[in-house]
């Protein structure tokens, strides 16, 4: 693996750009341009330091600070809309290797334990947001763990109930299975839910955890 942090950059219709490390899962950032969105990715490398460490990948992660853009992906007007990446690129299309597939299975893993560490020490009520609003700290972790199997886990067949995933325990089960389920469906070389690579499963899936564990700790009263 490169030195260099590879990024695919998700360019939308009319004004968003979505950078994404794609060695290093949930590492995404937007801007209104290539050059915003690369700064903000930038700018949160040392907020990741703490995925990389829970994933005992501190000095790799350390050795890798300078951007290297090896893709550009025409966006949707989703990615203008949302900010987040919707389009697979053709780097995330190639079957992981069982050593590679393992590592960024490692990092999610490291996100999930981030935003749990984050859930039990911001406080229930949160600053507002930027339109003077925005969900407490309970709405976003229900919000989730709910949206997981919803949104991504069922595309490789893990369908677990709400009810399971708002349980420690049931979670933790959930994402046993999910991860199982994405080394096969890797194994296999096959498309989850028909649409999404492997690669492109991972990362989104990282990114919704990252996300709101940061907007966590950005809007976190007691900080």
């Amino acid at each position: 693996m490169s030195t260099n942090i590879r990024v695919i950059l998700e360019i939308g219709k009319k004004r968003r750009v979505v950078a994404g490390a794609i060695d290093w899962p949930g590492l995404d950032r937007a801007g209104n341009s290539e050059a915003e969105a690369l700064a903000r990715l930038s700018s949160y490398l040392p907020r990741y330091a703490g995925v990389a460490e829970r994933a005992g990948m501190t000095h790799e992660f350390a050795r890798s600070s300078e951007l290297e853009v090896i893709e550009r992906v025409p966006g949707s007007s989703s990615t203008d809309y949302f900010g987040i990446a919707h389009v697979p690129s053709e780097f995330e299309r190639i079957v992981l290797s069982a050593k590679d597939l393992d590592r960024r299975l490692d990092l999610l893993c490291a996100c999930w334990a981030y935003f749990d560490d984050v859930a039990a020490r911001v406080s229930e009520a949160l600053r507002l947001g930027p339109r003077g609003g925005g969900w407490t700290r309970d709405e976003i972790i229900r919000h989730v763990h709910v949206n997981e199997p919803e949104q991504f886990s069922r595309k490789v067949e893990v369908r677990t109930p709400r009810d399971v995933m708002l349980t420690p325990e049931g979670r933790a089960t959930h994402r046993q299975r999910y991860t199982d389920a994405i080394c096969a469906y890797n194994a296999e070389g096959k498309i989850a839910g028909r649409t999404w690579p492997i690669q492109f499963l991972l990362r989104r899936t990282a990114h919704h955890v990252m996300d709101h564990a940061w907007e966590m700790e950005d809007r976190d009263l007691a900080a």
